[in-house]
């Protein structure tokens, strides 16, 4: 790879391409998620508590990529909300455990109807969903590294 990668046009730009198509699908699933008043971060907690319920709020965090500061806001209005409940660890009084509601074990089908409406009407049927997502997987790994050795 040699800096002939920036003699191109903005809309030919790497960056600017996953800058798109990530605006793009935070638009979409806060369309999707709106009638449930919920936001894009507080579905990524919902579905990382759908994973393993009652996790910590540093094992949500290491999961969903989401720094102790972004979180705390988050999960209060959530709880606030009634999407989630805290409980003191057990054995750790300093660790707080995160679990999802009743609420939103009812809420889940409903959500992920509205999700699929909203990819069905983007079109995204016609595209290879498993090789974009094995390609991200691959390049979020591959700046995993680069940002761990920094």
């Amino acid at each position: 790879m040699d800096e002939s990668i920036f003699d191109r046009r903005l809309d030919e730009q790497l960056c600017f391409r996953l800058y798109r198509a990530s605006n793009g699908i935070n638009k979409m699933y806060a369309r999707a998620l709106k009638d449930f008043h919920l936001t894009f971060p507080q579905y990524l907690v919902l579905l990382a508590l759908e994973d393993n319920d009652g996790i910590s709020i540093t094992t949500i965090g290491s999961q969903t990529g989401m720094g102790i500061g972004t979180l705390n806001p988050i999960l209060k209005r959530m709880a606030e909300g009634e999407w989630i409940e805290k409980s003191q660890h057990p054995t750790d009084k300093r660790t707080m455990l995160i679990f999802l509601s009743a609420k939103a074990k009812e809420s889940k089908q409903p959500i992920h109807k509205a999700i699929l409406e909203e990819m069905v009407s983007c079109n995204f049927e016609g595209m290879d969903l498993a090789e974009l997502m094995a390609q991200l997987a691959n390049l979020q790994q591959r700046l995993n590294i680069i940002n761990e050795e920094n």
